[in-house]
Protein backbone atom coordinates (compact mmCIF):
# COMPACT_ATOMS: atom_id res chain seq x y z
CA UNK A 1 0.00 0.00 0.00
CA UNK A 2 1.27 3.29 -0.85
CA UNK A 3 0.26 6.92 0.98
CA UNK A 4 -1.52 5.18 4.20
CA UNK A 5 -3.20 7.01 6.60
CA UNK A 6 -3.93 5.21 9.89
CA UNK A 7 -6.94 6.33 11.66
CA UNK A 8 -7.15 5.35 15.50
CA UNK A 9 -8.96 5.75 18.63
CA UNK A 10 -12.54 6.02 17.69
CA UNK A 11 -13.85 5.76 13.78
CA UNK A 12 -17.55 6.72 13.72
CA UNK A 13 -19.18 4.72 10.51
CA UNK A 14 -22.50 5.61 11.58
CA UNK A 15 -23.99 7.39 14.68
CA UNK A 16 -24.07 4.25 16.79
CA UNK A 17 -20.88 1.91 14.98
CA UNK A 18 -17.43 2.60 16.04
CA UNK A 19 -14.64 0.93 14.98
CA UNK A 20 -10.88 1.12 16.54
CA UNK A 21 -9.60 2.17 13.72
CA UNK A 22 -9.29 2.52 9.84
CA UNK A 23 -6.59 2.12 6.99
CA UNK A 24 -6.32 4.59 4.44
CA UNK A 25 -4.15 3.84 1.16
CA UNK A 26 -4.11 6.01 -2.05
CA UNK A 27 -7.20 8.16 -0.77
CA UNK A 28 -9.69 5.28 -0.24
CA UNK A 29 -11.04 3.51 2.25
CA UNK A 30 -10.09 0.13 3.33
CA UNK A 31 -11.31 -2.98 5.10
CA UNK A 32 -7.89 -3.34 7.04
CA UNK A 33 -7.87 -2.23 10.65
CA UNK A 34 -3.87 -1.85 10.36
CA UNK A 35 -1.45 -0.77 7.68
CA UNK A 36 0.42 -4.40 7.86
CA UNK A 37 3.96 -3.21 8.19
CA UNK A 38 3.59 -0.53 5.45
CA UNK A 39 4.56 3.03 6.35
CA UNK A 40 1.85 5.35 7.30
CA UNK A 41 0.65 8.74 8.99
CA UNK A 42 -1.05 8.37 12.35
CA UNK A 43 -3.81 10.30 13.29
CA UNK A 44 -5.95 9.35 16.40
CA UNK A 45 -8.92 10.77 17.76
CA UNK A 46 -12.58 10.45 17.02
CA UNK A 47 -13.33 10.55 13.25
CA UNK A 48 -16.24 10.90 11.63
CA UNK A 49 -17.38 11.39 7.87
CA UNK A 50 -16.78 14.28 6.52
CA UNK A 51 -19.58 17.14 7.37
CA UNK A 52 -22.49 18.20 4.79
CA UNK A 53 -23.68 21.47 4.35
CA UNK A 54 -27.07 21.28 2.80
CA UNK A 55 -28.05 24.20 1.60
CA UNK A 56 -24.89 26.93 0.60
CA UNK A 57 -24.06 28.73 -2.23
CA UNK A 58 -20.92 28.66 -4.02
CA UNK A 59 -20.23 31.73 -6.20
CA UNK A 60 -22.67 34.10 -4.96
CA UNK A 61 -22.26 36.74 -2.38
CA UNK A 62 -24.90 39.43 -1.95
CA UNK A 63 -24.58 41.12 -5.00
CA UNK A 64 -25.18 38.30 -6.97
CA UNK A 65 -22.02 36.03 -8.76
CA UNK A 66 -18.35 35.96 -8.00
CA UNK A 67 -15.01 34.96 -9.76
CA UNK A 68 -13.87 32.29 -9.65
CA UNK A 69 -10.64 33.30 -7.08
CA UNK A 70 -14.05 34.30 -5.22
CA UNK A 71 -15.80 30.87 -5.01
CA UNK A 72 -12.19 28.90 -4.11
CA UNK A 73 -11.78 31.18 -0.99
CA UNK A 74 -15.73 30.23 -0.08
CA UNK A 75 -15.31 26.41 -0.68
CA UNK A 76 -11.62 26.25 1.17
CA UNK A 77 -13.33 27.92 4.15
CA UNK A 78 -16.15 25.08 4.25
CA UNK A 79 -13.15 22.87 3.52
CA UNK A 80 -11.35 23.95 6.78
CA UNK A 81 -14.63 23.88 8.94
CA UNK A 82 -15.21 19.94 7.60
CA UNK A 83 -17.91 20.45 5.46
CA UNK A 84 -16.32 18.05 2.41
CA UNK A 85 -19.83 17.72 0.88
CA UNK A 86 -21.58 20.96 0.20
CA UNK A 87 -25.39 20.82 -1.36
CA UNK A 88 -25.14 24.02 -3.46
CA UNK A 89 -29.04 25.13 -3.13
CA UNK A 90 -28.89 27.95 -5.80
CA UNK A 91 -26.00 29.84 -7.94
CA UNK A 92 -25.77 31.52 -10.83
CA UNK A 93 -21.82 30.54 -11.05
CA UNK A 94 -20.79 28.14 -13.22
CA UNK A 95 -19.14 25.80 -10.41
CA UNK A 96 -18.17 22.82 -12.79
CA UNK A 97 -14.58 23.50 -12.86
CA UNK A 98 -14.84 22.33 -8.81
CA UNK A 99 -15.31 18.95 -9.78
CA UNK A 100 -11.88 19.12 -11.46
CA UNK A 101 -10.13 19.76 -8.16
CA UNK A 102 -9.16 16.84 -5.96
CA UNK A 103 -8.53 19.13 -2.88
CA UNK A 104 -12.06 20.51 -3.07
CA UNK A 105 -15.04 19.59 -1.43
CA UNK A 106 -18.05 17.39 -3.34
CA UNK A 107 -20.60 19.86 -4.72
CA UNK A 108 -24.14 18.54 -5.49
CA UNK A 109 -25.94 21.81 -7.65
CA UNK A 110 -29.22 23.17 -8.09
CA UNK A 111 -29.00 24.88 -11.21
CA UNK A 112 -29.86 28.35 -10.16
CA UNK A 113 -32.79 29.55 -8.11
CA UNK A 114 -36.38 30.01 -10.17
CA UNK A 115 -38.02 32.64 -8.86
CA UNK A 116 -40.70 35.28 -9.77
CA UNK A 117 -39.79 38.70 -11.50
CA UNK A 118 -39.11 40.98 -8.58
CA UNK A 119 -39.90 38.59 -6.38
CA UNK A 120 -36.31 37.86 -4.87
CA UNK A 121 -32.54 38.96 -4.65
CA UNK A 122 -31.80 40.82 -7.39
CA UNK A 123 -28.89 38.70 -9.68
CA UNK A 124 -29.46 35.72 -7.97
CA UNK A 125 -32.37 33.98 -9.69
CA UNK A 126 -33.58 33.03 -12.91
CA UNK A 127 -36.94 34.96 -13.10
CA UNK A 128 -39.95 34.07 -15.11
CA UNK A 129 -43.27 33.71 -15.08
CA UNK A 130 -46.02 31.22 -14.23
CA UNK A 131 -46.21 29.65 -17.29
CA UNK A 132 -42.31 29.55 -18.01
CA UNK A 133 -42.45 27.53 -15.26
CA UNK A 134 -42.44 24.10 -16.30
CA UNK A 135 -39.63 24.59 -18.81
CA UNK A 136 -37.39 26.42 -16.82
CA UNK A 137 -37.67 23.35 -14.11
CA UNK A 138 -36.96 21.16 -16.66
CA UNK A 139 -33.88 23.55 -17.79
CA UNK A 140 -32.72 23.48 -14.72
CA UNK A 141 -32.84 19.80 -13.22
CA UNK A 142 -30.43 19.50 -16.45
CA UNK A 143 -27.99 21.63 -15.32
CA UNK A 144 -28.10 20.52 -12.16
CA UNK A 145 -27.04 17.36 -9.96
CA UNK A 146 -30.45 16.29 -9.10
CA UNK A 147 -31.79 19.56 -7.58
CA UNK A 148 -33.89 21.89 -8.58
CA UNK A 149 -34.88 24.77 -6.24
CA UNK A 150 -37.85 26.91 -6.52
CA UNK A 151 -38.28 30.20 -4.69
CA UNK A 152 -41.62 29.18 -2.93
CA UNK A 153 -43.10 32.74 -1.41
CA UNK A 154 -41.27 36.12 -1.20
CA UNK A 155 -42.80 39.31 0.11
CA UNK A 156 -45.49 40.86 -2.41
CA UNK A 157 -44.94 44.10 -2.30
CA UNK A 158 -48.74 45.27 -3.28
CA UNK A 159 -49.37 43.18 -0.46
CA UNK A 160 -46.90 44.21 1.67
CA UNK A 161 -46.31 40.80 3.03
CA UNK A 162 -45.18 37.24 2.27
CA UNK A 163 -47.19 35.78 -0.41
CA UNK A 164 -46.95 32.62 -2.02
CA UNK A 165 -44.84 32.85 -5.36
CA UNK A 166 -46.82 30.20 -8.04
CA UNK A 167 -50.28 28.68 -8.85
CA UNK A 168 -50.69 25.03 -6.97
CA UNK A 169 -51.66 23.69 -10.47
CA UNK A 170 -48.45 25.03 -12.02
CA UNK A 171 -46.56 23.95 -9.29
CA UNK A 172 -47.80 20.19 -9.39
CA UNK A 173 -46.83 19.84 -12.81
CA UNK A 174 -43.79 21.62 -12.78
CA UNK A 175 -42.78 19.47 -9.66
CA UNK A 176 -43.63 16.42 -11.64
CA UNK A 177 -41.87 17.35 -14.87
CA UNK A 178 -38.48 17.62 -12.18
CA UNK A 179 -39.88 14.38 -11.20
CA UNK A 180 -39.63 13.43 -14.79
CA UNK A 181 -36.21 14.67 -15.32
CA UNK A 182 -34.52 12.43 -12.20
CA UNK A 183 -34.54 15.77 -10.37
CA UNK A 184 -35.90 16.25 -6.43
CA UNK A 185 -37.41 19.74 -5.93
CA UNK A 186 -36.73 22.23 -2.82
CA UNK A 187 -38.05 25.59 -2.26
CA UNK A 188 -37.09 28.60 -0.30
CA UNK A 189 -40.04 29.41 2.05
CA UNK A 190 -40.40 31.70 4.83
CA UNK A 191 -43.99 32.02 5.74
CA UNK A 192 -46.90 30.10 5.69
CA UNK A 193 -49.28 29.99 3.18
CA UNK A 194 -46.95 28.76 0.44
CA UNK A 195 -46.80 25.30 2.38
CA UNK A 196 -49.78 23.78 1.57
CA UNK A 197 -49.44 24.30 -2.13
CA UNK A 198 -45.75 23.11 -2.18
CA UNK A 199 -46.65 20.30 0.08
CA UNK A 200 -49.50 18.92 -1.60
CA UNK A 201 -47.75 19.58 -5.23
CA UNK A 202 -45.21 16.65 -3.98
CA UNK A 203 -42.17 18.74 -3.36
CA UNK A 204 -39.11 16.71 -2.00
CA UNK A 205 -37.77 18.88 0.53
CA UNK A 206 -38.56 22.47 2.25
CA UNK A 207 -35.56 25.18 2.76
CA UNK A 208 -36.02 27.35 6.17
CA UNK A 209 -39.52 25.97 7.25
CA UNK A 210 -39.85 29.14 9.91
CA UNK A 211 -44.12 28.77 8.41
CA UNK A 212 -44.49 25.30 9.68
CA UNK A 213 -47.86 25.12 11.32
CA UNK A 214 -48.87 21.85 13.26
CA UNK A 215 -51.43 21.11 10.29
CA UNK A 216 -47.89 21.48 7.91
CA UNK A 217 -45.36 19.65 10.01
CA UNK A 218 -47.92 16.56 10.40
CA UNK A 219 -48.07 16.91 6.78
CA UNK A 220 -44.62 17.24 5.72
CA UNK A 221 -43.98 14.15 8.81
CA UNK A 222 -46.27 11.99 6.74
CA UNK A 223 -44.91 12.72 3.01
CA UNK A 224 -41.08 12.31 4.08
CA UNK A 225 -40.42 16.16 3.44
CA UNK A 226 -37.34 17.33 4.58
CA UNK A 227 -36.95 20.26 6.01
CA UNK A 228 -33.00 22.57 6.08
CA UNK A 229 -34.25 25.14 8.87
CA UNK A 230 -30.82 27.24 8.40
CA UNK A 231 -31.35 28.39 11.68
CA UNK A 232 -28.09 30.83 11.41
CA UNK A 233 -30.45 32.68 8.64
CA UNK A 234 -32.74 32.93 10.60
CA UNK A 235 -30.47 35.06 13.01
CA UNK A 236 -30.78 37.49 10.38
CA UNK A 237 -34.72 38.31 11.05
CA UNK A 238 -34.64 40.87 13.15
CA UNK A 239 -32.16 43.18 10.81
CA UNK A 240 -34.84 42.96 7.95
CA UNK A 241 -37.56 43.19 9.27
CA UNK A 242 -35.87 46.81 10.95
CA UNK A 243 -34.80 48.03 7.65
CA UNK A 244 -38.46 46.63 5.77
CA UNK A 245 -40.65 48.10 8.85
CA UNK A 246 -41.24 51.94 7.25
CA UNK A 247 -42.17 50.62 4.25
CA UNK A 248 -44.14 47.55 4.91
CA UNK A 249 -44.39 46.95 8.55
CA UNK A 250 -47.02 44.16 7.77
CA UNK A 251 -44.35 42.38 6.61
CA UNK A 252 -41.72 43.54 9.39
CA UNK A 253 -43.84 42.37 12.04
CA UNK A 254 -44.27 38.96 10.38
CA UNK A 255 -40.40 38.19 9.86
CA UNK A 256 -40.31 39.23 13.70
CA UNK A 257 -42.93 36.86 14.82
CA UNK A 258 -41.11 34.13 12.37
CA UNK A 259 -37.79 34.87 14.40
CA UNK A 260 -39.58 34.40 17.53
CA UNK A 261 -41.27 31.08 16.54
CA UNK A 262 -38.18 29.59 15.25
CA UNK A 263 -36.99 27.11 17.78
CA UNK A 264 -40.65 26.49 18.77
CA UNK A 265 -41.28 25.13 15.12
CA UNK A 266 -38.40 23.70 14.17
CA UNK A 267 -38.68 21.36 17.11
CA UNK A 268 -41.87 20.35 16.81
CA UNK A 269 -41.28 19.31 13.43
CA UNK A 270 -38.08 17.46 15.15
CA UNK A 271 -40.52 15.66 17.47
CA UNK A 272 -43.56 15.07 14.60
CA UNK A 273 -40.67 12.85 12.72
CA UNK A 274 -39.69 15.21 9.94
CA UNK A 275 -36.11 14.90 8.28
CA UNK A 276 -34.01 17.55 9.43
CA UNK A 277 -30.90 18.25 7.59
CA UNK A 278 -28.17 20.79 8.65
CA UNK A 279 -27.42 23.60 5.80
CA UNK A 280 -26.09 27.14 6.66
CA UNK A 281 -26.91 29.31 3.66
CA UNK A 282 -24.00 30.34 3.11
CA UNK A 283 -23.50 32.63 0.22
CA UNK A 284 -25.66 35.62 0.09
CA UNK A 285 -25.14 37.84 2.97
CA UNK A 286 -23.66 35.03 5.38
CA UNK A 287 -20.62 33.81 5.83
CA UNK A 288 -19.29 30.24 4.85
CA UNK A 289 -17.44 27.68 7.30
CA UNK A 290 -20.66 27.96 10.01
CA UNK A 291 -21.44 24.19 9.86
CA UNK A 292 -20.81 23.73 13.03
CA UNK A 293 -22.45 26.59 14.29
CA UNK A 294 -25.70 25.48 12.76
CA UNK A 295 -25.39 22.30 14.58
CA UNK A 296 -25.45 24.06 17.75
CA UNK A 297 -28.62 26.35 16.55
CA UNK A 298 -30.40 22.93 16.14
CA UNK A 299 -29.40 21.76 19.58
CA UNK A 300 -30.93 25.00 20.70
CA UNK A 301 -34.29 23.91 19.02
CA UNK A 302 -34.14 20.82 21.49
CA UNK A 303 -32.72 18.56 18.80
CA UNK A 304 -30.55 16.21 20.51
CA UNK A 305 -26.58 16.46 20.19
CA UNK A 306 -26.71 13.18 18.27
CA UNK A 307 -29.00 13.78 16.00
CA UNK A 308 -28.19 17.25 14.97
CA UNK A 309 -24.44 15.52 14.18
CA UNK A 310 -26.71 12.94 12.51
CA UNK A 311 -28.74 15.98 10.33
CA UNK A 312 -25.29 16.95 9.03
CA UNK A 313 -23.08 13.54 8.76
CA UNK A 314 -24.06 10.07 8.38
CA UNK A 315 -27.91 10.59 8.00
CA UNK A 316 -27.54 14.06 5.48
CA UNK A 317 -25.41 11.79 3.33
CA UNK A 318 -27.87 9.11 3.13
CA UNK A 319 -30.16 11.52 2.09
CA UNK A 320 -28.11 12.47 -0.32
CA UNK A 321 -27.07 9.33 -1.70
CA UNK A 322 -23.73 9.81 -1.02
CA UNK A 323 -21.18 7.17 1.07
CA UNK A 324 -19.83 7.66 4.28
CA UNK A 325 -16.80 5.44 5.49
CA UNK A 326 -17.28 2.38 3.72
CA UNK A 327 -14.06 0.21 2.22
CA UNK A 328 -13.45 0.95 -1.62
CA UNK A 329 -14.81 5.13 -0.95
CA UNK A 330 -12.91 8.08 -0.92
CA UNK A 331 -11.71 8.59 2.13
CA UNK A 332 -13.18 11.92 2.98
CA UNK A 333 -13.79 11.93 6.95
CA UNK A 334 -13.40 14.86 9.69
CA UNK A 335 -10.86 14.06 13.16
CA UNK A 336 -11.69 15.42 16.49
CA UNK A 337 -9.94 15.55 20.03
CA UNK A 338 -13.35 14.39 21.81
CA UNK A 339 -16.54 12.34 21.22
CA UNK A 340 -18.70 14.97 18.96
CA UNK A 341 -22.13 13.06 19.48
CA UNK A 342 -21.20 14.10 23.20
CA UNK A 343 -19.79 17.01 23.16
CA UNK A 344 -20.81 19.28 20.09
CA UNK A 345 -18.17 22.26 20.70
CA UNK A 346 -15.30 19.97 19.50
CA UNK A 347 -16.61 20.84 16.11
CA UNK A 348 -15.66 23.91 15.58
CA UNK A 349 -12.00 22.78 16.26
CA UNK A 350 -11.18 19.67 13.91
CA UNK A 351 -8.25 18.41 14.38
CA UNK A 352 -7.47 17.05 10.76
CA UNK A 353 -9.71 17.60 7.75
CA UNK A 354 -9.06 14.34 4.89
CA UNK A 355 -10.25 14.97 1.63
CA UNK A 356 -9.63 11.76 -0.90
CA UNK A 357 -7.22 10.37 1.86
CA UNK A 358 -5.29 13.59 1.76
CA UNK A 359 -4.52 15.71 5.06
CA UNK A 360 -5.89 19.06 4.07
CA UNK A 361 -6.25 20.82 7.00
CA UNK A 362 -4.46 22.29 9.07
CA UNK A 363 -2.13 23.28 6.50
Amino acid sequence: MRNVLWIKGHVLTDRDVELPSLVVADGRVTDASDPGGAEATTIEGWAIPGLVDAHCHVGLDAHGEVDRETSEAQILTDRAAGALLIRDAGSPADTRWIDEREDLPKLIRAGRHIARPRRYLRGFAEEIDPEELIATVRAQARAGDGWVKLVGDWIDRDLGDLAPCWPADVLTDAIAAAHEEGARVTAHCFGEDCLPDLLNAGIDCIEHGTGLTPEMTVLAAERGVAVVPTLINILTFPGIADQARERYPTYADHMLALHQTRYERIGAAHDAGVPLFVGTDAGGSLAHGLVAGEIDELTKAGVSPLDALDAACWAARRWLGRPGLAPGEDADLVVYPADPREDPAVLAHPTAVVLRGRVVTPS
